[in-house]
């Protein structure tokens, strides 16, 4: 392969650093582990205890998310927790009902006794995230991450995992069947956001709106949202945001638990069921998973199938940990099958009846994610090393009496490390140095179309991050990285071979400002860019109905984005507020061209231009008594080009309102509530060149869940209604819209878990 003098230079310099730094960093981590074993532990004890009434509390989750350890509080409120020595730590302690706290511990001074007060909170709003530099609250963190706990998954009372994201406020969802979506912040998607399952970045062809991410809700404990550029810490492509699926908690205590959970929906006939069973013994922990859903087409509001919505998914998930008093060693199995229909013209003169198999139009895709996560301490220091390898297969199946009924056939594998040294820290700094790197394949097989030819990428990178106090109220973070990235094809493709290199510089400049207790300001400054993937630079062929053709020539993606917002809270009271400006240089875009294909049919072409997006979010909730909650949010886009044109998948106004009544107890039920809620979405008069206006809408949800005895445990169920009147509408980001078919009617859905020890 010939490459220019420079590139030359460039990659033998490169190669000459991996190669430096990677073998000195195996020699540490051995070092490491040979000084390191001569460690020991320290104990901590203490008492967890009500606040305002002084009382012990039972079952108190005491955890130190770094060490995938833990324990619970007993009948009496005490605990013991056997930690690291020479280590700082942070020890998490959270309740529900209560306000989560987090604890910051220097193990040279244990034993010793840490009693904790929680103190009772109605509107929860500090809660702990781990997707930033670090673990901490989210009051501690410059970088605002939105949360989304498992229990509120569950609860949504929708088919569609990326629906339930969407209710954050700022994010949505391009989607053309409840299994076939993709996650949009702040108006950019597909390439310009990452993806992490458990902090592996996802890469399955997500270049598509029509390529849902491979991933699903089992096992999950929280989703986090950072919104925003955060291509500093997670690398090219996070220019709009980052998605983090972080796993459940492992086991806190000896023995082996498990939990059986099912969903049932009316709308689809649909099942969702998800069994997991996880253990400790002493220093090591395990846990298994299995899922599987089964969906028929869905029924819009006027009672009317939309045919080929259809999907089954099947999944399987295991990890191993162990823990030492010199490190944490994680390993992480996933494999993931979903089977989703595609609701395209061609398929629908097939589609006779209603149904849940799958014979037309579908994608068949199947993948593996094994990932392992360790901490080595040192001292003061701590050296994370995380390695990962993906591979995904993507099966495109048409009809029987198309030639090459098996129309796409191609496998895209990742190998993916990270390094990265935590330096010695306190409460008022923290520092970090890493380098991430990865190396992706894709391979074309035996099908007739090769969406995206054979193609190798690589990609290598340093950075920097610093987390400090300039004084008691005001904290500071930021840093830069550097990226460099090579993409190279095997074959010609538009009649040019593509054997090109990237680099660029990533920034990030936040403050936090806490006025007092309540009320904290937060100013943010990022720049982020990413590489023309793989499709937009190459692809020249047909994808499902439209012929769409790349561009070699096509620059790297850069924007710059400033955040400001106001947070307020009290035990009572949440209020946020936040507005941004995104300046987004050589913004990639398909749109329909003048050119035309044998046939009449008109080419598709990945263009670039200037683009601005402006926005913000309001989010607001309220207790007035104890025993009642109401929450309301409000979000607002403006995406131009430069060329006067709108941007595509702009969602319009949205606004949304609940109200939720709660009861501690009732009769033979505990932790009672009911919910209604109301969903606005205005008009969009603002489409793209190749969208169409769209009506504004309402929609009625309700929701009534609680906890039932069951021995000794208590089975968590729930009846959630969406679209409760039923309505016929069109949401603008439905792709299903350019068919003339309406967004899925009213869905009933019935939950059912049930927790057991073996």
């Amino acid at each position: 392969m010939n490459r220019s003098p420079i590139t030359k230079y460039r990659y033998i310099i490169l190669n000459l650093v991996k190669q430096t730094v990677v073998h000195k960093l195996l020699v540490l981590t051995i070092t490491c582990l040979t000084v390191a074993t001569g460690n020991g532990q320290s104990k901590l004890t203490g008492y967890v205890f009500d606040k305002g009434s002084s009382e012990a509390l039972t079952g108190v989750n005491i955890y130190i998310p770094e060490l995938k350890t833990g324990t619970i509080s007993d009948k009496e409120g005490y605990y013991t927790l056997y930690l690291p020595k020479k280590r700082n730590v942070k020890v998490q302690f959270s309740y529900v009902g209560y306000k989560t706290v987090l604890k910051s511990i220097d193990t040279d001074t244990l034993p010793c006794a840490l009693n904790i007060a929680l103190e009772p909170v109605i509107i929860e709003s500090e809660a702990v995230v781990i997707t930033g530099i670090s673990l901490s609250t989210q009051h501690e963190n410059a970088i605002k991450i939105e949360t989304l706990k498992a229990k509120e998954i569950e609860t949504y009372g929708s088919p569609n995992l990326i629906e339930a994201i969407s209710s954050l406020p700022g994010v949505n969802m391009i989607s053309r069947s409840p299994g076939v979506s993709m996650p949009v912040i702040r108006g950019l998607s597909m390439t310009n956001i990452i993806v992490m399952n458990n902090w592996v970045k996802l890469e399955n062809y997500q270049y598509s709106k029509e390529h849902a991410f491979i991933i699903d809700e089992f096992g999950v404990e929280q989703i986090e949202v950072i919104k925003g550029p955060a291509s500093l810490l997670y690398g090219s492509g996070a220019v709009g945001g980052v998605i983090n699926f972080i796993k459940e908690t492992p086991a806190l205590s000896d023995g082996i638990t498990g939990d059986f959970t099912s969903h049932f929906h009316s709308n689809t006939v649909g099942v969702c069921n998800s069994l997991g069973i996880k253990g400790r013994s002493n220093n090591s922990f395990w846990g298994l998973r299995a899922g599987i859903k089964s969906h028929s087409d869905y029924m819009d509001g006027n009672g009317n199938y939309v045919p080929n919505t259809r999907f089954n998914d099947k999944s399987l998930k295991a990890n191993f940990g162990l823990i030492k008093p010199f490190g944490s060693f994680k390993l992480y199995y996933d494999y993931y099958q979903p089977r989703l229909g595609m609701c395209m013209e061609p398929v629908i003169p097939l589609i006779t009846e209603r149904g849940r198999s799958l014979k037309w139009w579908y994608q068949d895709l199947k993948s593996q994610v094994i990932s392992s996560r360790n901490k080595i301490f040192l001292g003061d220091y701590n050296f994370e090393l995380n390695f990962a390898f993906q591979s995904n297969n993507r099966k495109g199946w048409t009809d029987t009496t198309t030639v090459g009924y098996n129309l796409v056939d191609a496998t895209m594998s990742t190998f993916s490390y990270e390094f990265k040294t935590y330096f010695p820290s306190n409460n008022k700094s923290e520092y970090i140095f890493g380098i991430q790197g990865e190396n992706r394949t894709n391979r074309n097989h035996d099908a007739p179309v090769d969406v995206i030819p054979d193609a190798g990428i690589n990609d290598f990178s340093v950075f920097g991050f610093v987390q400090f106090s300039l004084w008691e109220k005001l904290k500071a973070q930021g840093g830069m990285r550097y990226d460099y990235c090579h993409i190279s094809t095997n074959t010609r493709v538009l009649n040019q071979e593509v054997n090109r290199s990237y680099n660029n510089i990533s920034f990030s400049i936040g403050t936090i400002y806490s006025i007092n207790r309540s009320l904290m300001i937060r100013l943010n400054f990022a720049s982020a860019y990413r590489t023309p993937n793989i499709g937009e630079l190459t692809q020249d062929g047909w994808h499902g109905v439209r012929y769409e053709q790349g561009n070699p020539d096509l620059k790297a993606q850069r924007n710059v984005e400033s955040d400001l917002s106001i947070h307020c809270h009290t035990g009572k009271l949440m209020l946020d507020v936040s507005s941004f400006y995104n300046r987004v240089k050589n913004y990639i875009y398909l749109s329909p061209t003048d050119d035309t294909i044998t046939g009449g049919h008109n080419i598709y072409r990945h263009s670039q231009c200037n683009a601005n997006i402006i926005g913000g979010e309001i989010s607001f909730a309220y207790a007035p008594l104890n025993w009642i909650r109401l929450k309301a949010t409000y979000s607002y886009l403006y995406a131009k080009k430069e060329n006067d044109s709108y941007l595509p998948f702009i969602s319009p106004d949205q606004y949304s309102a609940s109200v939720k009544l709660s009861k501690e107890k009732l009769s033979v039920l505990n932790d009672v509530y009911i919910k209604l809620g109301l969903d606005i979405e205005g008009k969009q008069d603002k489409p793209s060149m190749f969208e169409t206006e769209t009506n504004a809408f309402y929609l009625i949800n309700a929701g009534f869940g609680a906890k039932a005895n069951l021995g000794k445990h208590q089975v968590d169920i729930g009846v959630f209604i969406n679209n409760l009147l039923n309505k016929t509408y069109h949401n603008h980001l439905s792709t299903l819209k350019e068919l003339n078919y309406y967004n899925m009617g009213r869905n009933i859905s019935f939950l059912i878990k049930v927790p057991f020890n073996i």
